[in-house]
């Protein structure tokens, strides 16, 4: 009878989810980029593979900024997210033993870097940024690559500007996320904004993937009454980063997860990659280390 139960309990071992040693839930953090009902929507299939594959419950949170995120993390409340450069590089300055980046997303040209798009309604007559000479300009968060830290220090550097209000432009603006810029610019209520892009693909449909991309696919602009009025050098992009803390098998087994999401699920990698993407690759810190100075030298100027 022994014999017969310690068979049985190895069967139903094998035929369920191992539950994750040490943990009781896990907890992924979504960024900033467009509102909290599509970041929960386009998510919801990561959090189900997750909870298959840890057995253990999953929920998800929607900091209102890049901020809660990276406090997340520097708190222990928030187990994996996928972050920009700039917001790495942001959580890794504050602590370098908060999180572990381990894969990337990649574009269907194989690449994984991206663009910040400058951009203006095409009714606006704005055609390039040396046409915002007394006129608004928004970036989106302070801690975005694309929609702050990069153009904030290209722009100045290539249109011998400053990005101080009053200066060159009229008045330079947060508008508090990549969407809340795009809305901005479409409606009218700022001359023009950065956002980011693959810059693969048609303008049309927001290039393929990127936040203008998730701003067509949910309905929010027609990218014909836009048009592009300046593009960054190409950026890498943010990594998908696990804290550091979490036990041994929790990590391997959401490494599993996200870089094997494409082969598995490519609707669900679309949605978590805002597009057309070629799966996620794995990759280190190694490869952020130039965004992070750079996001040094800007806290020390």
């Amino acid at each position: 009878m022994k014999k017969l139960l310690a068979a049985l309990a190895a069967t139903t071992a094998l035929a369920a989810p191992a539950m994750a040693q040490d943990i009781t839930e896990f907890r992924i953090g979504i960024l900033g980029g467009d509102n909290v009902q599509s970041r929960l929507n386009n998510y919801q299939c990561l959090a189900d593979y997750t909870e298959e594959a840890l057995g253990v419950p999953v929920k998800m949170f929607t900091p209102a900024d890049y901020n809660g995120v990276i406090q997340g993390f520097l708190g222990g409340t928030l187990d994996i997210a996928w972050f920009g450069a700039s917001s790495y590089a942001a959580l890794y300055l504050q602590d370098p033993e908060a999180g572990e980046p381990f894969a990337v997303k990649t574009n269907l040209d194989g690449s994984y870097s991206y663009h910040s798009i400058g951009f203006a309604r095409k009714d606006s007559g704005i055609t390039s940024i040396t046409d915002l000479k007394g006129k608004t300009f928004g970036f989106g968060d302070p801690n975005s690559t694309s929609g702050y830290l990069i153009p904030s220090v290209e722009i100045p550097a290539e249109y011998n500007v400053t990005m101080e209000s009053g200066d060159f432009f009229g008045e330079v603006k947060f508008t508090g996320g990549h969407e809340q810029t795009i809305v901005a610019v479409y409606n009218g209520d700022i001359d023009a904004g950065v956002t980011w892009a693959d810059g693969l693909g048609e303008w049309e449909d927001g290039y393929n993937s990127g936040a203008l991309r998730r701003a067509v696919d949910n309905g929010l602009v027609d990218m014909n009454e836009l048009v592009q009025i300046w593009m960054s050098k190409p950026i890498p992009e943010g990594p998908v980063v696990l804290r550091k803390a979490l036990p041994a098998d929790v990590k391997e087994k959401m490494k599993e997860v996200v870089l094997g999401l494409f082969e598995k699920d490519p609707e669900c990698a679309y949605n978590v990659a805002f597009g057309d993407t070629a799966g996620f690759s794995p990759i280190s810190h190694e490869a952020y280390e130039t965004i992070i100075e750079v996001r040094r030298k800007k806290i020390e100027n």
